[in-house]
């Protein structure tokens, strides 16, 4: 049994997600360059799943499944977002904060945390010697996880395509599932990593339980802080006056 620092991985995946979003700040400090925020946000959770699995090297295979969904999840949404940003040009979000250092820091370390207690659950499942037969919250989670990355995958290119259309300068992106909701993608990831979360839930016992705040933490985040607020302002400075927009925003 591999144990680094603690038997449940927490002070190691604590410290090399610091220094990983440490290293990309000093970049983005120095460089006034802010395309790679993204990207090291979503490969530091690949890097903590696979770091985990490697150095506990029990190969369970709920250890190997789990990693394996925050990976694909994880190198999907990098090179996505990786892609969209150096075809976009700079990231709007940065522009108060590139003269900033001290707002740049705070957002870093908030990063920082995201990664470190949305990863939770993969984490402390890689840290386990209990290792039961599959259950049904494995499949369960499996599922939701399914639908989720789904669900967030294709809200993503659908967006994407709809801002590539010239004539679709100037509109809000209605189209494919976002007919059905305003915030598809969000929901696809707030489903996933809730799913992440069902499918460690057969080996969990007592405190580690508390691997539940990384789904939370993640569903107060989108809804309430960095996600569904800024899109909704931004949406409703851009479109507020367009009875269309003001009819999909009470129907959708």
């Amino acid at each position: 049994m591999a144990t680094v620092l603690d038997s449940h991985f927490l002070a190691l995946t604590a410290i090399v997600t610091l220094g990983y979003q440490i290293f990309f700040f000093i970049i983005t400090a120095l460089l006034k360059f802010d395309k790679v925020t993204d990207f090291a946000g979503s490969t530091n959770f690949v890097i903590i799943a696979v770091l985990t699995l490697i150095i506990k090297g029990s190969w369970h295979f709920r250890q190997v499944v789990l990693t394996s969904l925050v990976v694909i999840w994880g190198l999907r949404l990098a090179i996505f977002l990786l892609m969209r940003i150096l075809q976009w040009g700079e990231d709007r979000r940065f522009d108060e904060m590139r003269s900033n250092l001290g707002k740049l820091a705070v957002f870093w370390i908030f990063q920082a945390v995201w990664v470190w207690t949305v990863t939770l659950p993969v984490t402390v499942v890689n840290a386990s010697d209990r290792d039961p037969s599959v259950q049904a919250e494995d499949i369960i989670g499996w599922i939701m996880w399914s639908v989720g990355i789904s669900f967030e995958a294709a809200a993503d290119q659908q967006k994407l395509s709809f801002k590539n259309f010239p004539e679709n300068r100037g509109k809000w992106c209605n189209v494919g599932v976002w007919k059905y909701s305003r915030h598809p993608n969000y929901f696809g990831e707030i489903f996933l990593w809730w799913g992440i979360f069902v499918a460690s839930t057969p080996i969990l016992e007592g405190a580690e339980w508390l691997v539940i705040l990384g789904p939370i933490f993640l569903t107060l985040l989108l809804l309430f802080v960095s996600g569904l607020p800024l899109l909704e302002e931004s949406a409703d400075k851009k479109f507020g006056n367009v009875a269309a927009y003001r009819i999909y925003k009470e129907t959708t």
